[in-house]
């Protein structure tokens, strides 16, 4: 809510003032008196009282001006949406959108709690947000999600599809449930998600869809048959939809990281962490903050704009691991 302050000058008309100028000529019988000087003190004390008053005015302006310049940021900040936000990537690309100012629902299935700690990092760094705990599988629980975002701030600007599960196993013992939940979720929900958040975008013509898929999705991985074939789904999904909502403005991009410091990698023995971490160029993990950072860049920077339909990552096969380098994957 913006307040503005003016200050007008105006004058006279000239015939007026011309009408009532010989007012202003002195009086003979009084051009010989004169007003007796004012005492200092008072004369001190009026143009302290002038200054006072003018400081008074200049910090009622600034204050005036600095809400409405808060107030204009707030209704100009993105809404986004990030599925999955509660933990590990989700999370650290809820705080860095957040922290940039960013509108932010942070969605969640279960973890309530750490949701809601999520929720109040933000707002500790004077941005909003809200906690919305739903199934992204589900349509109804994705249709209501969106709803929340747009009553609560009127539109969607980014959704940020992250949420996703993991059911490993070798093909030959796989069990139908596993394969399925795993599709449901990492797949079926990116479909969900983004048909009901592209309808608002498509409707003002601008929007910046981000999904996070996986280099498993580019290389495959022994006994990730499901979340391989789930995350290669997503690459595709997110190619083909690039090009159907580039007319209307829309970017869609994947992000496909590697191996990322998560719940998952603490719980790796010593010896299968050695093993990993000597595959990898930098001998170390991949941090959820460093993903982020690239989904920021994607959703909000300008210069993306021009970046539709690509998977952002890189990807080398060592024997059963894929990892996340340097370098950028186009294809």
């Amino acid at each position: 809510m913006a307040a503005t302050i003016a200050f007008n000058a105006v004058g006279a008309p000239a015939k007026l003032s011309a009408r009532f100028s010989h007012l202003r000529r002195p009086s003979p019988l009084l051009s010989g008196l004169r007003s007796p000087p004012l005492l200092p003190g008072l004369s001190r004390q009026r143009t302290k009282s002038a200054s006072f008053s003018s400081s008074g005015i200049r910090a009622q302006v600034a204050a005036v001006e600095q809400s409405s310049v808060a107030a204009a940021k707030n209704v100009d900040a993105p809404v986004v949406v990030v599925t999955g936000a509660s933990r590990g990537i989700g999370k650290a690309i809820a705080l860095t959108l957040g922290k940039s100012g960013c509108k932010v629902l942070v969605n969640y299935a279960r973890s309530s709690k750490e949701a809601e700690e999520v929720s109040k990092e933000i707002e500790a760094h004077g941005g909003q947000a809200l906690t919305f705990g739903g199934d992204v599988s589900k349509e109804e629980d994705v249709e209501l999600m969106i709803k929340t975002a747009v009553d609560a701030w009127g539109t969607v600007d980014v959704l940020i599809n992250n949420a996703g599960i993991t059911r490993d196993g070798l093909l030959m013992r796989m069990k139908k449930s596993q394969w399925q939940e795993v599709i449901d979720l990492n797949l079926t929900g990116v479909f969900l998600c983004t048909q009901a958040a592209a309808k608002l975008m498509m409707k003002k013509r601008k929007g910046r869809i981000i999904n996070i898929a996986s280099v498993v999705g580019l290389v495959g991985n022994a006994g990730q048959a499901n979340y391989s074939a789930a995350k290669a789904g997503v690459i595709g999904f997110t190619k083909s939809v690039a090009k159907e909502y580039a007319s209307r403005n829309i970017n869609v991009n994947a992000v496909a990281p590697g191996f990322i410091a998560s719940d998952m990698t603490a719980k790796l023995g010593e010896d299968i962490e050695k093993k990993i971490l000597e595959t990898i160029p930098l001998g170390r993990y991949g941090q959820p903050e460093e993903v982020a950072g690239l989904v920021e860049f994607l959703a909000l920077n300008p210069a993306a704009s021009y970046i539709t339909g690509q998977e952002e990552g890189s990807a080398e096969l060592l024997p059963s691991f894929v990892f996340l380098s340097s370098t950028c994957f186009r294809q």
